[in-house]
């Protein structure tokens, strides 16, 4: 048994191919039940500190919820974090085996935090909430050619819309029954959306894609969503701090939640306006506005307490 072993998971469709560090073995299983299954025996002998998964649009997750359910330290990175890691260290080269070497070397050198793995009830809201996405934006586009469509498709594309329409609408309805099924969920729904801006669309993509809210302090839930100014500095230069990275849904969600909160809610139009008047610009002060409805969501969720508006 080695409590320092660190373990870098490469997932592919059909194969989990593992590395050990520092023991450097090598282990590949099938990307199936009983596949994983033979992972949890293998990982439970080893007693690692952590297990680090590279996200791979949903492959890893099978492996990932069953590690976690056995209560075994594990955690999905961000690829290009992998790649970007690999990049320092020289590391070129791609195939699965090299990639679950960088993998459990960026566990042993990194040591990212463990956050929250979403359940299998989760899951299933995001990937509603995912094909709700996908439906408005193939909603936007055929709209958008109705525009320049000419007239032998005009019908057809009209079709597709209602169609859209009609889809999107189920959609809703499911995801509005999905929440209303879990009492967490909820709770944690009616919490959010006393917020005056935050609607049913915004409520559903905090639920099943940031489940770390409520969990964090506020400069680190801002950084993890992506709407924490970094710095930009060198020697005397002083640059313009900047977003950058973090959940991109999350973030286009709560620049839609600013925009409608800085109209109807007179808390966050006062906020808007005094950083207006202060000589920001429009641009930045909605960055603000959406990282002020963010801490203030977050607070709201950890003290189990509803939105009191004020002035």
């Amino acid at each position: 048994m080695n409590s320092e072993a660190y373990i870098g998971v490469d997932v592919s469709k059909d194969l989990l191919d593992v590395k050990v560090l520092p023991s450097e073995q090598t282990q590949q299983f099938s990307n199936d039940d009983p596949g994983v299954k033979n992972l949890i025996t293998f990982v439970k002998k080893i007693h690692p500190q952590l297990i680090v998964f590279e996200s791979t649009g949903g492959l890893e997750m099978l492996a990932v919820s069953s590690l976690v359910e056995k209560h075994l330290p594990t955690v999905v990175i961000n690829p290009r974090q992998i790649r970007d890691f690999a990049k320092a260290t020289g590391r070129l080269a791609k195939t699965d085996s090299i990639d679950a070497d960088t993998i459990a070397r960026f566990a042993r050198d990194i040591r990212p935090e463990i956050r929250p793995i979403k359940d299998e009830h989760t899951q299933l809201l995001s990937a509603l909430n995912a094909r709700r996405r996908q439906i408005v934006d193939m909603l936007v586009a055929e709209k958008n050619r109705l525009y320049s469509a000419p007239k032998p498709n005009i019908k057809s594309i009209q079709k597709h819309i209602q169609y859209l329409e009609r889809t999107l609408e189920d959609i809703n309805n499911d995801i509005n029954k999905t929440i209303k099924k879990s009492p967490t969920w909820r709770e944690n729904d009616r919490i959010l959306q006393s917020f005056k801006g935050v609607g049913p669309v915004l409520s559903a993509t905090l639920l099943c894609d940031l489940p770390e809210l409520g969990t964090l302090n506020r400069k680190k839930i801002a950084a993890l969503v992506g709407v924490a100014p970094l710095n930009c500095d060198s020697g005397r230069f002083r640059g313009r701090r900047r977003i950058k990275g973090g959940r991109a849904d999350v973030r286009r969600k709560l620049y839609m939640a600013a925009v409608a909160s800085i109209r109807h809610n007179p808390r966050m139009k006062n906020f808007y306006h005094k950083l207006i008047d202060a000589g920001k610009p429009p641009k930045l002060a909605l960055t603000a506005c959406m990282r002020k409805i963010l801490t203030i969501l977050n607070a709201m969720i950890k003290n189990r307490t509803y939105w009191i508006a004020t002035c």
